[in-house]
């Protein structure tokens, strides 16, 4: 999702004029939602109640002078998961999608949410709050202009003021390398890369700033468990073309992890290590001499980069490393697909177990979300689930991103529709996987819908496109079943992937500001619909961007799929299916034997493989009541020899 960067703390704005005002209760299907209409009004259990919290901020912010207090959905380094010492928005709202920015004034407030989680919202907030359904809150600035008002930013969070000695503490869990196996190359071999491409820039940086998470991460493969679902630690690094500084807890280093970065030299290669509480009086003291210093304004707060003179500063949207994480060499790609095939075992023993127990009804969203992850967690190299969960029976799957808790789930059932989103970290890899079933008799429309998703999962997955194509100019390829059927979907069609990194890598994916295509590139693949108050649909796959095999000669791209599970037949409307579709699901259904089966069988999971063989045999085309038994037996020969070639 796109991300704003002005502070490293909440940010504070003297507010023009807004369109305040609770809107009116859109239809929610029935949800246990809030009623702020009513007197007095209603709230489900979910709420919270913020009156307290609310006016301790006021009086904080009266202290400031500031007439608004605006509180962002992220943390100090952008992360899309943050820890629970950084869950400032949700602590002041209620209100804990990923997803949203709150906004206070002396004597209203409110959030700005997307499409995705205005239920949630409307389950978790009291009436103190506003919900504003719109996609995003940006260009504070822009708002501003032509007003006595101004954007400012200060060092001092007041969220944390107020939350107190209730705040969560920093994590100090040990920082460790990854062991060479894991790792597509040594940290010296990345930081001689970055270095040789600042030496090319046009402007002649001196230094490079990262301040994302994943980029001090990737950068000298460590990893540590500060934030939920990403293996990372709280860091920024200042890579100079004679330096290296890595802000981070020094206590949490080993004497072996020290030892590996060198730590105990002052060299161009040895990573001196300073406080994580130094790095914005550190980069200033480093900007008064003559330097020029790099960073990717999308994962760089103002409050950070503020103290370098504009002059001084060199900007382009990702940073280097960002850049170069997003291609991975042939031994990160190697280590990524066969995270996927140990992957694919966890989910199909799921999908095995379910078909067993869901009829006997004693299957609940939650209870199955705990049982993927404890397969998961039983995967040679685990590190736990990548993010939390998609367990979506029936009508809950038809919000995009509903995840169920103990207390409040759906039992599956088998005459519904059942949505898993799910996915893993591996030493050698993060995983991302959706596939929706029903175990009993859907419906036509169910059907039809289904099969038009799958389409354009397949559509987009085989497309041959010239390379340095941007995301955006081919993502329509995976709608166009749906639309032709009047049909769509309001999320992305996909995002980047990494190697025991973020599950949501940018700059890779199908949004207008994603990076072109380019080989050995990581994206996922997830068309989806949705019926309000009835279902949901969606089908994703993690592909690699490989070289296409053309005619002619010509620089083109394609898409190699390396997620191994397949999809349910019992939705499938094969008289949808073009012979070319009928093709490429029977050659992917055989990949899928070649990879998963003989890893099955090595570990005597006998039922799973005998599963895996039932639910992979070859589709035949089934023609429409009208058309001719020549055209069926065309449309069928093909398809066979299809999984023959």
């Amino acid at each position: 999702m796109a991300r704003a960067h002005w502070g490293c703390c909440p940010w504070l704005v003297l507010l023009c004029a807004c369109a305040w005002g609770h809107p009116k209760p859109a239809d929610l299907g029935g949800q246990d939602v809030r009623n702020c209409s009513t007197n007095p009004p209603y709230l489900p259990v979910t709420v919270v109640n913020t009156t307290v919290s609310l006016t301790a901020l006021r009086q904080q912010m009266q202290t400031q002078n500031l007439s608004a207090y605006i509180i962002p959905d992220t943390d100090a380094h952008m992360n899309e998961y943050i820890g629970q010492h950084d869950e400032r928005r949700a602590w002041i709202t209620g209100f804990t999608g990923s997803a949203g920015t709150a906004v206070v004034t002396m004597k209203k407030a409110a959030v700005w949410t997307d499409s995705r989680y205005w239920t949630q919202a409307e389950r978790q907030m009291d009436c103190n709050w506003e919900l504003h359904k719109e996609d995003t809150w940006e260009s504070y600035n822009l708002a501003l202009q032509g007003s006595n008002r101004q954007l400012v930013s200060i060092t001092t969070n007041l969220v944390d003021l107020v939350w107190g000695s209730e705040r969560p503490p920093v994590p100090n869990q040990p920082i460790y390398a990854l062991q060479e196996a894991f790792t597509g190359s040594t940290w010296q071999e990345k930081v001689s890369g970055v270095r040789s491409q600042m030496q090319k820039h046009q402007k002649a940086p001196t230094a490079v700033l990262l301040s994302a998470l994943e980029e001090t991460a990737w950068l000298f493969n460590l990893r540590a468990s500060d934030i939920p679902y990403n293996p990372f630690f709280y860091s920024y690094t200042l890579l100079t073309d004679s330096s290296i500084r890595l802000f981070a807890n020094k206590s949490r280093f080993s004497s072996e992890t020290l030892s590996y970065l060198n730590s105990s030299c002052t060299g161009p290669m040895c990573v001196q290590i300073e406080d994580y509480s130094q790095v914005r009086d550190s980069i200033q003291a480093y900007a008064l001499g003559d330097v020029r210093i790099w960073i990717g304004t999308s994962y760089t707060m103002y409050g950070i980069y503020e103290v370098i003179p504009k002059e001084k500063l060199v900007t382009d949207t990702y940073s280097p490393v960002m850049m170069t994480k997003a291609v991975k060499n042939s031994k990160e790609q190697a280590l990524l697909k066969a995270s996927h095939v140990r992957d694919a075992v966890a989910v199909i023993r799921y999908l095995v177990w379910l078909e067993k127990n869901v009829p006997k009804g004693t299957v609940d969203e939650f209870s199955g979300a705990e049982l993927v992850d404890k397969f998961r967690g039983e995967e040679q190299f685990s590190s736990g689930p990548s993010f939390e969960t998609i367990s979506a029976s029936g009508l809950n799957a038809a919000l995009a991103h509903y995840s169920p808790t103990k207390e409040l789930n759906r039992k599956l059932s088998s005459d519904e529709m059942y949505l898993l989103d799910s996915g893993g970290q591996y030493w050698d890899g993060t995983t991302d996987i959706t596939r929706t079933v029903h175990w009993g008799t859907p419906s036509a429309f169910q059907k039809e819908a289904y099969t038009r998703v799958l389409i354009g999962n397949i559509d987009l997955s085989r497309l041959i496109f010239p390379a340095a194509t941007s995301g955006r100019m081919v993502e329509a390829f995976a709608r166009r079943a749906l639309w032709d059927a009047g049909l769509n979907y309001g999320h992305g069609t996909g995002h980047g992937i990494g190697n025991f990194l973020c599950v949501h890598e940018w700059p890779v994916g199908f949004q207008s500001n994603n990076i072109a295509m380019a080989k050995g590139m990581f994206t996922s693949i997830e068309p989806g619909y949705y019926k309000d108050g009835e279902f949901g649909i969606r089908l994703e796959d993690v592909a690699l961007v490989v070289e296409a095999k053309t005619k002619y000669p010509g620089s083109y791209l394609t898409f190699e799929v390396v997620s191994f599970v397949p999809y349910d037949r019992n939705l499938i409307d094969v008289s949808l299916l073009s012979p070319e579709h009928l093709q490429y699901l029977n050659r992917y259904y055989q990949t899928i034997r070649e990879k998963v089966g003989p890893e099955l069988q090595r570990r005597q999971l006998l039922e799973e493989f005998k599963w895996l063989q039932q639910h992979t045999e070859p589709l035949a085309a089934r023609a429409p009541d009208t058309a001719s038994w020549a055209s069926v037996l065309v449309v069928s020969t093909l398809a066979i020899l299809g999984w023959s070639v």
